[in-house]
């Protein structure tokens, strides 16, 4: 599918990946835009939780992951449909990270690829489900979580992999997948109460 990227999106990706940066910014950065780093800080927050928990905080760690494997691979669905091009394989000028070294492309850079990956972007779906899910599993949290997706989106352009409305396309996915796994778990313990934790 062609997807021609509207102007006010091409400005605001300019702005965020090629003005609005510095050296601290680029050290941080692709901390937040690493999977692993997030499934490190989630190992640890299920043990803890388990720890102090049980079965029943486990059960609650099952239900945030699932929403986060529907997130992953109903955007991946789309991704394949819809072929949106990577900034970094498509605008000139465009920062980005190749083996742990920042990099730009030359301003003579055309794009280089006809199909890609880019929208909608599964970083912030997956991490717009996990936190609205974590707040309401776990309400305590407050709005805190809602800082994952909002820093793993910046990071995302930051870094030239996605475009703004890559970032907010999966954002609102998240938000959908996140409200349908909550009402599933809902009924779920409404049914099975010994599911609920205490």
């Amino acid at each position: 599918m062609f997807f021609a990227t509207p102007a006010l999106d091409l400005q605001l990706f300019l702005l965020i990946n090629q003005h609005w940066h510095s050296g601290l910014l680029d050290a941080i950065m692709p901390l937040f835009s690493s999977t692993a780093v997030l499934m490190a800080i989630l190992a640890v927050a299920v043990v803890a939780a388990v720890l102090r928990g049980g079965k029943k905080q486990l059960i609650l760690f099952l239900v945030l992951l699932a929403g986060m494997g529907v997130s992953d691979f109903t955007t991946k669905l789309a991704k394949d449909e819809i072929h949106r091009v990577r900034p970094l394989n498509a605008v000139a000028g465009t920062r980005y990270v190749e083996n742990g070294e920042w990099r730009s492309r030359p301003g003579s850079f055309v794009r280089t690829k006809e199909n890609g990956s880019s929208y909608p972007s599964a970083h912030s779906a997956n991490t717009m489900a996990l936190a609205l899910l974590a707040m309401l599993l776990w309400p305590r949290l407050r709005a805190w979580p809602l800082l994952v997706p909002v820093l793993s989106g910046y990071s995302r352009v930051y870094l030239g992999k996605h475009f703004p409305t890559d970032v907010l396309a999966g954002w609102l996915w998240g938000v959908v997948v996140a409200g349908a796994v909550w009402l599933l778990w809902r009924e779920l313990a409404r049914r099975f109460p010994s599911l609920r934790p205490e």
